[in-house]
């Protein structure tokens, strides 16, 4: 099969005939039919990042495409379905605290890449092999969709920590990083689990005043200052109510100091889910208040990707009309022009802004 292989940090991505994957016992085979491209993507093939990935490789974090080959346990996917591949692979030898691997891009600890040694390829690929429990149906879908179906690869990262903090309908949120592509999908995840209000602060005020074109008066910006002692004042007014939960999905590049100001807006006895990257580049530490951790009763949680139900919840979110794919707007190249998908990739990292290789 033809496939777009990282032979090496820092050189680009070789077109190449590899062989075809080999099923196993508890695994799938996929014929992929689209796959997204991380906008920072660029920055992980040149080793900037220092991502746990070992080259060669065949990249690329979960796709959409039909099964082509199952092994004898599974019981209900069949032969041609509709699948998103979750590329968050979970070792299944420790049910309290598997090890992780995101197959195609990074993994957390000797663990991780162990798991990665066998699920190591990613989508980049016309044919994917994933365990069995990662191919996620989506149900039918017309071949021309399956580009924009990638969304849900940005749309269950932030859905993830949602969950993890156990956000309600009705409960005031706070996006720390709303103007990125993951915080703008998570503005979206936030309404359409029922969220009352979703605060977006944030720097660019045209991407803020998009938000709130694209989802309406249920949406409030705050124009950060930079300040730490004021800014978690404006997003406090900013609220229509105490700010119930704060989902922080910086990246890299942003210091503590933001992060530390959106935490610090939310209520006693409120949630806070951390999923963002910062810290990642070095640097100071959050420096959260003991105090008023304690005294106020937060909760933190530490949440990396989201658990294997979300997909099949997220799917029923879409499928319902609650969250609408039309948002997103895709970029296809084909499985040849992968170099120029990446490059793609990174100038056009705008938020509801797809890439999207197309085997």
């Amino acid at each position: 099969m033809k496939a777009a292989v990282l032979n090496r940090f820092g050189s680009p991505l070789a077109i190449e005939q590899v062989e075809d994957p080999v099923l196993g016992t508890g695994e799938v085979i996929v014929d992929i039919a689209a796959a997204s491209v991380l906008s920072y993507a660029n920055e992980v093939f040149s080793g900037e990042r220092k991502y746990l990935l070992e080259p060669p490789v065949i990249p690329g974090t979960g796709g959409i495409g039909r099964v082509g080959a199952l092994s004898p346990d599974a019981t209900h996917l069949a032969i041609g379905d509709w699948v998103y591949c979750d590329p968050t692979v979970r070792s299944r030898d420790d049910a309290v605290a598997p090890d992780i691997t995101l197959q195609g891009l990074s993994a957390r600890g000797p663990g991780g890449l162990k798991l990665q040694q066998h699920f190591r390829h990613g989508s980049f690929a016309e044919r994917m092999r994933i365990p069995t429990e990662n191919a996620k149906p989506i149900g039918g879908i017309a071949p021309g969709d399956a580009a924009r179906w990638c969304a849900l690869g940005t749309l269950l990262v932030p859905y993830g920590g949602f969950l993890a903090a156990h956000l309600q309908p009705g409960e005031t949120v706070l996006v720390s990083g709303a103007t990125g592509r993951f915080g703008s999908a998570a503005v979206a995840v936030a309404l359409a689990m029922g969220a009352a209000a979703v605060v977006t602060p944030g720097r660019n005020e045209a991407m803020l005043a998009e938000l709130q074109r694209r989802f309406g008066p249920r949406v409030h910006p705050v124009k950060l200052t930079g300040d730490a002692s004021e800014d978690p004042v404006r997003m406090t007014r900013a609220a229509p109510c105490p700010i119930d939960c704060v989902l922080d999905i910086m990246p890299p590049s942003v210091t503590t100091d933001v992060v530390r100001s959106a935490i610090m807006a939310v209520r006693p006895y409120g949630r806070v889910a951390l999923m963002g990257g910062v810290g990642m580049l070095g640097g100071p530490g959050l420096d959260l208040p003991y105090p008023w951790i304690m005294r106020n009763c937060v909760t933190i949680h530490g949440v990396w990707m989201y658990p294997p139900s979300a997909t099949v919840k997220m799917v029923g979110l879409i499928r319902s009309g609650l969250l609408d794919l039309a948002q997103f707007e895709p970029t296809c190249f084909a499985l040849d022009h992968a170099n120029e998908a990446v490059a793609h990739a990174a100038k056009h990292s705008q938020p509801f802004k797809m890439t999207v290789i197309t085997p």
